[in-house]
């Protein structure tokens, strides 16, 4: 299929999501408040700023301009609708719309950072929707016990993390960067790349954790001829991992040691916070590459930093940081052999297609009163989703 083939049907798949009816299912739960329709809603969203590339693409809708492309739906509907970029601290744009916003939009690539000092001070606030996937940047736990409903576009950018993951293993077993940064500065020298370039045939891959993002890495991998493994709290079918040829560990660290690649696929927790500590680090193969497209906190900074320094970690590679967007002085800016970007595994243009259409067929359910699709739900009627327990 062509490239303008792949994206017709990306458009055409999006626009069939934003367009679908509600689910025929109409019951309410309980939250802070009743979120049936009567009224205006006041809705905030929070993006990055796209400033002159805002307009380079009309499906670009991910960004501050572009608002989602749902900014005419809900005033045509008679709602508020502000969107930002200032998020942080006390005199920013968004906390002034806190204590009377009803929804508060944001995505995991410019994170509102929603607080349980923050979820106290919105006493109108219903509804917090995740446009893409991954909601840790919200205190589920305070969310919950106020009552409110937490919610993300379940699935909207797996692919694109996928491939994004699968292009950062290459990036760093090839030793491509270094390559690169000769080609720009006008040198040439072969020794200086090929002394640590690797096929990736061969190499044991694992991915601690396996659920969506997790399972299509591994069938991508597999023509690749790896040894692939995986940890996760539940096991993939015997059938699907029969056909993706990968192997459970039930023991996260036995297969950690194994490995030449290890992939983070797993969500913030407080499980999984700061998990990759300077001691789990010094167990790993020396030279193992890490790739982690999941969230910056997973790791503890200076531990991988100083890992990467020592050569224990061989390369280190992700977009994603704590906090977000990174300060200049972060560290995993200046460390050696690192392939790191800001977020943007998630938010290509097709993802944005789907992550936005998700959020408006969320919002119009909303605003009838109807249940989101259940697998949508981060924290319902007081409880939180599995992967966040």
């Amino acid at each position: 299929m062509s490239f303008m083939n792949l994206r017709r049907a990306a458009v055409s798949a999006a626009r069939a999501l934003a367009s679908s009816p509600s689910s025929s299912s109409s019951s309410v739960f309980t939250s802070r408040h009743s979120h049936s329709g009567a009224g205006t809603k006041k809705i905030v969203g929070v993006f990055y700023k796209a400033n002159e590339y805002a307009s380079k693409n009309p499906s670009f809708l991910g960004c501050v301009e572009n608002a989602l492309g749902i900014r005419d739906w809900l005033e045509s509907k008679g709602h508020q609708y502000i969107v930002t970029d200032d998020k942080d601290g006390p005199d920013s744009e968004l906390e002034k719309h806190i204590p009377d916003l009803h929804v508060l939009i944001s995505t995991p690539f410019h994170p509102a950072y929603v607080t349980a000092e923050r979820i106290k001070k919105a006493k109108n606030l219903q509804l917090l929707l995740t446009a893409g996937i991954g909601s840790d940047h919200i205190d589920l736990k305070a969310a919950a016990e106020a009552g409110l409903t937490v919610a993300e576009v379940t699935g909207s950018n797996v692919v694109s993390v996928a491939e994004d993951e699968l292009m950062r293993i290459l990036i760093l077993v090839r030793n491509f960067l270094p390559g690169h940064h000769q080609v720009i500065n006008g040198e040439w020298n072969v020794a200086g790349i090929a002394y640590r370039a690797y096929d990736l045939e061969g190499k044991t891959v694992g991915t601690f954790g396996a659920g969506r993002i997790g399972k299509l890495l591994l069938q991508r991998l597999k023509p690749f001829g790896c040894n692939l493994l995986y940890h996760d709290r539940l096991k993939i079918d015997p059938k699907l991992e029969d056909q993706l040829g990968a192997k459970y560990e039930e023991d996260l660290d036995t297969m950690l040691r194994k490995c030449d690649v290890i992939v983070i696929n797993t969500p913030l927790t407080e499980k999984t916070k700061g998990m990759f500590d300077k001691e789990r680090i010094s167990k790993l193969k020396k030279g193992v590459l890490i790739v982690n497209n999941a969230r910056g906190a997973i790791m503890d900074t200076q531990a991988v930093a100083d890992a990467c320094a020592s050569g224990q970690i061989g390369g280190y590679s992700g977009d994603v940081w704590y906090p977000q967007p990174a300060p200049k002085d972060h560290p995993w800016r200046y460390m050696p052999n690192q392939a790191m970007t800001p977020h943007i595994s998630g938010t290509t243009i097709d993802a944005q297609l789907r992550y936005a259409a998700g959020t408006k067929d969320m919002l119009d359910r909303f605003f009838k009163g109807e249940d989101f699709p259940p697998q949508n739900y981060i924290v319902k009627e007081g409880e939180l989703a599995p992967q966040y327990r």
